[in-house]
């Protein structure tokens, strides 16, 4: 099984949400959470911080959207350890949006705190996660400095990133 940590912007993406994204974007990100819930594993962090980001984006009840019914999944599945990886994260320097996890590179300092939580989590877990990005260009920005620090990414949407 394959293991992700997906950015909420995937969901967003998959539920028609995102006027950026074009059809074949939304079809990719609609295709990639029906991978994961047919037969990939889920990485979270046990802190809930990413799973608190979907419900701040999307909708419990699993409906109207695939991103929606992807996140009730999620929920659903969080303690089933086939499905779903939960890592501890540390707060550095009691900073709610950096991560001992995150790594201390000087040409990730203005990446997207945000975002961090995505990156600790995927370098915390044991199961070598890719992060999977839909529409947001940070990723792509520093798409080196991820990768040189050990974290694997996919980018679903291409078409959207700018060189």
């Amino acid at each position: 099984m394959t293991a992700s940590v997906i950015d909420v912007n995937v969901l967003i993406v998959a539920n028609g949400y995102s006027p950026q994204a074009d059809n074949a974007c939304v079809e990719a990100c609609a295709q990639a959470l029906i991978d994961i819930v047919s037969s990939g594993i889920v990485v979270l962090d046990g802190g809930l911080r990413i799973f608190t980001e979907y419900m701040r984006n999307l909708n419990m009840r699993g409906q109207p959207g695939l991103g929606d019914h992807f996140m009730r999944w999620v929920w659903e599945n969080q303690a089933v350890e086939s499905r779903c990886e939960r890592v501890v994260l540390t707060q550095r320097d009691g900073d709610p949006d950096d991560f001992n996890e995150f790594p201390k590179d000087p040409n990730l300092a203005r990446f997207d705190r945000s975002d961090r939580k995505y990156v600790a989590v995927a370098l915390a877990s044991r199961l070598s996660p890719t992060v999977l990005n839909a529409v947001d260009p940070d990723w792509w920005e520093f798409k080196t400095a991820l990768e040189l620090n050990g974290v694997k990414l996919t980018f679903l949407c291409l078409q959207h990133m700018g060189d």
